[in-house]
This record gives structure tokens, C-alpha cells and sequence, in this order.
């Protein structure tokens, strides 16, 4: 499959965003017992953090998926047999990484979505783009739905109880044992819960990331160019003061004001996320040493993904340190940002020695039908 550097480094870009919205479950494991509640929801990392980063990159992530996807198809070999055996090959490894490592895992979903993602790879790019704009809409529709039902019962359930947040806590600080106590409790009703509220607008993403694919918009940037500007204060303008209010929201607002936001978000983060890309974009056309440093990331863009968890269970959990619920919203961050800038480092230095990371080579041989030969570096082709 031909390495397009610009999705490599839009991806590697996703990663951050990925492990900054990610970390506050591992920091704070009540939240995972807490339905309804945000990670980190007091105070201004919070908001900045709920506001710019929360559902903003794991439908980045969605769409890099279906582009990558249209990648596959052009190279003329067994599209379908790759592509089930690479959902097989994700599905395994993400049930293993739910329950050993981090219970909110999204390569399950991906597993699952990608399966229609393959038998609808024959669609035109405009029919992707409105079969997922439908798809968006209907979603905002239903929690519009929800939040008018919810006035109709205000003393609907909220948000789990102090005692198992608690419980949650005691549980991920006891040592690796009880660490998989909780990880087993709590990752089947959490995967139901992903799959239920990020599966309908990861597959939108797919179906936009498909329509991109087709139309090679990463590989030939010139073509819309002249569109940057417009996107951005699309997505800036009116993305931004959405956030702003879905923070808000989520934070501090009813049952049915939350829903609300979420449905209006849905629409929002998008154009929002679309923002980041572009900017991201033109940052790299200006200063390319900035996708230099990101796409060693994205190319081995599955094992960074996983390789966060593992960090993150050696700071927070039983596995190590065991420091959930002890740090502040800012050290948080900052073991976030210590995290980031390791696998980056560690992405690098690998990608020297192997043309692919490890979990990558994994799937590259589930996806082929055998070990790929060509696991080593190869220096005249550092952009395959």
C-alpha cells in the first residue's frame, strides 16, 4: 500500500489528541463507572480539554481510517480477503487490549465498522458524503429526542454513585490483580457504550475519509487550496463557540441541555476537526520539519496507540506507580505530554531499524496471509 507522508502526519497529529482525551479515565477511574460524566470535568484544563480535544480526534482518527482504506483498494490485489483478515486481525488484538490495558478500546469498533466500510467501497464519493451526513444528522436527531424525553422525566438516573467510583479506584490501585478485576467488570458495558454512542459517527467519518480517498484530497492539496480559508473559519467560527457550549453543557448543564450540545456537536466537530486538519496542513507545507516529527508516529500510528496504554497503566495503575486519583488536572497533562514526546522519540528510533512498527507487522502479516519478509528497514525507500 502506497505511504501518503501527509496522512502520516495528520495521524501522528490524531495520536495526541487521542491519548490527552484518553488519559483522564486512566488519571481518574470513576469516571469510567460515572455514565454521563466527562473526564477531568472541574476546572480550566477541563474546559480547554473538553472544549478542543473530546470527540474531535477519534473521529480524525475514523476518517485517516476510510482515506487509508481507498489506499488499499488501488493497488489491485485481494482487497476483500486483506480487509477481513485485517478486521480480524484489530478485533483480536483490540479485545485483548480491553480488557489487559484500556477499557474504552476502539479497534474493536473499527473491526466491526470496517466490515461495512469494505462492502460499501464500490459507492461514489458523493454518494459516501451524503449517506454519511445522513447518518449525522440522524444521530443529532435522536439525542434531540432524548433531551425532550428527559424533560418529560426529570427524575430520570444520573450518573453512577460516589461508592463505585470509589471502589473503581481501590480496584486499579490494588496491584496488576486487581487492575484486571477491573478492567474484566467494566470493559464488556463499556464496549457496548462505544460502540453505541462513537460507532454511528465513527462510520460517517469512514464514509467522508472514503469520499476524500477517492478524490485524493491529501495527496493532491493544491486542488483545494483555495478552500483552506473558507474550512477554517468554518470550522473556527462556528466549531469553537460549539465546544465552547458543549463544555459547558457537559460540565454543568442538565440531562437535557447535555444532550443537547451532543447533538449539536455532532454536526460542530466535525467542521472543527476539519479546521485542525487543514491548519495542520499548511503548518507542514511551511515548516516541514513539524511532519517530520509527527509522521513516525503515524506510521506505526497502532502500535503508539497501544504503546499509550501501556504507559499510561505503568503510571496510573496496579501494573505500576499506581497513581490514579492522586495527581492534578495539570500533572496530567503533563505525564500526557512526557508520554507523547517518548513514543515520538521511540517511533523514530525504531522506524530506523524496521520499515514498520511491531503491532503494525502484525497485521501486515494477518492482512497478507504470511510474515512479510520485508520487516527490516530498507534505506532508499524511507517513505514506503
Amino acid at each position: 500500500m502506497t505511504r501518503v507522508r501527509e496522512i502520516d502526519a495528520v495521524r501522528g497529529f490524531a495520536l495526541a489528541g487521542i491519548l490527552v482525551a484518553n488519559i483522564g479515565f486512566f488519571a481518574d477511574p470513576r469516571y469510567a463507572v460515572s455514565i454521563g460524566t466527562m473526564p477531568i470535568s472541574d476546572g480550566p484544563v477541563a474546559f480547554l480539554v473538553s472544549t478542543f480535544v473530546l470527540t474531535k480526534f477519534y473521529i480524525l482518527f475514523s476518517f485517516l481510517f476510510g482515506y487509508s482504506f481507498t489506499l488499499m483498494t488501488r493497488d489491485g490485489v485481494d482487497v476483500k480477503g486483506r480487509m477481513l483478515r485485517r478486521c480480524l486481525g484489530l478485533f483480536v488484538i483490540g479485545v485483548a487490549h480491553g480488557f489487559l490495558l484500556w477499557i474504552g478500546d476502539i479497534l474493536t469498533l473499527y473491526a466491526a465498522l470496517g466490515l461495512i466500510l469494505l462492502a460499501m467501497r464500490g459507492v461514489s464519493a458523493r454518494k459516501a458524503v451524503v449517506v454519511g451526513c445522513w447518518i449525522i444528522g440522524v444521530m443529532s436527531v435522536i439525542w434531540l429526542i432524548l433531551a425532550g424525553l428527559t424533560l418529560l422525566d426529570p427524575g430520570s438516573p444520573q450518573a453512577g454513585d460516589a461508592a463505585a467510583g470509589l471502589r473503581a479506584e481501590e480496584l486499579v490501585r490494588d496491584g496488576p490483580l486487581g487492575f484486571l478485576t477491573f478492567q474484566v467488570q467494566t470493559y464488556p458495558a463499556l464496549a457496548a457504550m462505544v460502540l453505541l454512542g462513537q460507532g454511528p459517527m465513527a462510520m460517517a467519518l469512514f464514509l467522508f475519509g472514503l469520499a476524500a480517498g477517492k478524490a485524493r484530497l491529501l495527496e493532491e492539496p493544491e486542488r483545494w487550496a483555495h478552500l483552506v480559508p473558507r474550512v477554517q473559519w468554518a470550522g473556527f467560527g462556528v466549531g469553537v463557540p460549539a465546544a465552547v457550549f458543549f463544555s459547558w453543557a457537559t460540565s454543568g448543564g442538565g440531562e437535557a441541555l447535555q444532550l443537547v450540545a451532543m447533538a449539536l456537536n455532532n454536526v460542530t466537530s466535525v467542521l472543527l476537526t476539519a479546521a485542525y486538519v487543514v491548519t495542520l496542513l499548511q503548518v507542514i507545507k511551511r515548516v516541514p520539519a513539524v511532519g517530520r516529527a509527527l509522521a513516525p508516529a503515524g506510521r506505526m500510528a497502532a502500535s503508539n496507540y497501544l504503546g499509550q496504554s501501556v504507559l499510561c497503566c505503568l503510571v496510573f495503575t496496579g501494573y505500576g506507580l499506581a497513581l490514579a486519583g492522586t495527581l492534578s488536572p495539570l500533572a496530567v497533562m503533563g505525564v500526557a505530554a512526557a508520554i507523547y514526546a517518548v513514543l515520538l522519540a521511540l517511533s523514530m528510533w525504531w522506524l530506523r531499524r524496521h520499515r514498520y512498527g511491531p503491532v503494525e507487522y502484525v497485521l501486515r502479516a494477518l492482512t497478507r496471509g504470511r510474515s512479510d519478509a520485508g520487516a527490516r528497514a530498507d534505506p532508499t525507500r524511507s517513505g514506503a
